[in-house]
């Protein structure tokens, strides 16, 4: 009689959980389902069961046409890039704001410890105690991953200081007021463009600059644009990160979290991706600039990066966090004996 009870309770518990409808993932990758993201996405895509969720991918190499669809409701969560991601959440998308994890030694940029300013605060922002700053309405961040430093690649290597770029054509997505704002500070014009076609444009002389990551120099060919004269300026001006992004009502309590420690878990992965494209590029393409110039370039971008929040483009909450780790793995800045973005 108590077997018979048992499983009348268990057919009960099974009728009462029915089983949740899968949850459909619009990826960007400009290389489609072929590319990088998305071959990390379906290894994602195991992991998620076990929190709960039932993934199906669709990938877009149009990433207005995936972050449209996830607006709209044709799909659950978002995978894209911040500039496409910070309208769902400010703090997370300011990860990526100019130079905030740039950190500047002896004249020279240090990656290895810029990137580590960039994985510090994607641990930070995986914890539980960020859930609150990870959810912005019926939207929460539930993952963020490297997706590289953007650099400026040129038309010509004469353009090799800050004073150069006055004058010149530099492709603007109408979407990041941050870049609008960027380029008319250094005097130069913005270019209407989106990451669908910025490298065409550079490609056939539309523009003399475009800032982008190594992970696109050969999907979009840019060496084309490079040509003999064209160089690609060795100093980042943000360091890039693709971040997911959720409807929370289509997924279980708590699910956003722990697939955040999951992608932060994967930092690595990412930065082998980047790697890998960094070492795609001949060594003859890029071009360093004196140290004098990455002092004036980074107090360009603090500025830049300063007003932008004054004016909503980016999160204070976020500079001030990503000011305490630079400061946290590069005390001697003299930045950190000052009281900005704090």
């Amino acid at each position: 009689m108590k077997a018979i009870t048992a499983g009348f309770g268990l057919a009960l518990m099974a009728s009462a959980s029915p089983a949740l409808a899968k949850q459909k993932v619009c990826v960007f990758d400009i290389l489609g389902a072929g590319g990088d993201v998305f071959n990390l996405s379906k290894d994602y895509v195991l992991a998620a069961k076990g929190f709960g969720a039932d993934l199906e991918l669709e990938a877009f190499t149009d990433e207005k046409i995936a972050s449209e669809n996830f607006k709209t409701g044709q799909c659950d969560m978002l995978v894209a890039t911040s500039f496409r991601t910070r309208a769902y959440n400010s703090v997370a998308g300011s990860i990526d704001a100019l130079g905030a994890a740039s950190v500047v030694k002896d004249g020279k940029v240090d990656m290895p410890l810029s990137y580590e300013v960039v994985k510090r605060t994607i641990q930070l922002f995986a914890t539980e105690k960020a859930d609150a700053l990870m959810t912005q309405g019926n939207y929460q961040v539930a993952g963020i991953f490297p997706f590289g430093a953007a650099y400026l690649y040129v038309k010509s290597r004469d353009i090799n200081s800050v004073e150069k770029l006055a004058g010149k054509k530099i492709a603007s997505f109408d979407y990041d007021s941050a870049q609008k704002e960027m380029i008319s500070k250094v005097g130069a014009s913005p270019v209407s463009a989106d990451i669908s076609n910025f490298g065409a444009k550079f490609n056939n002389g539309s523009v003399d600059i475009i800032a982008a990551p190594a992970a696109a120099y050969k999907p979009l060919e840019l060496y084309k644009g490079l040509g003999n004269a064209g160089a690609i300026v060795r100093f980042p001006v943000a360091v890039l990160t693709y971040q997911l992004i959720v409807n929370k009502s289509k997924f279980p309590e708590g699910f956003a979290q722990k697939s955040r420690d999951y992608w932060s878990k994967k930092f690595p992965a990412g930065m082998q991706i980047i790697t890998n494209a960094e070492k795609g590029i001949p060594n003859g393409a890029w071009m360093d600039i004196p140290a004098a110039d990455s002092v004036k370039y980074t107090i360009l971008l603090r500025e830049s990066r300063i007003s932008l929040a004054k004016s909503g483009s980016y999160d204070p909450k976020a500079l001030n966090i990503m000011k305490q780790i630079r400061c946290g793995v590069n005390r001697a800045d003299s930045e950190c004996s000052t009281k900005t973005e704090l």
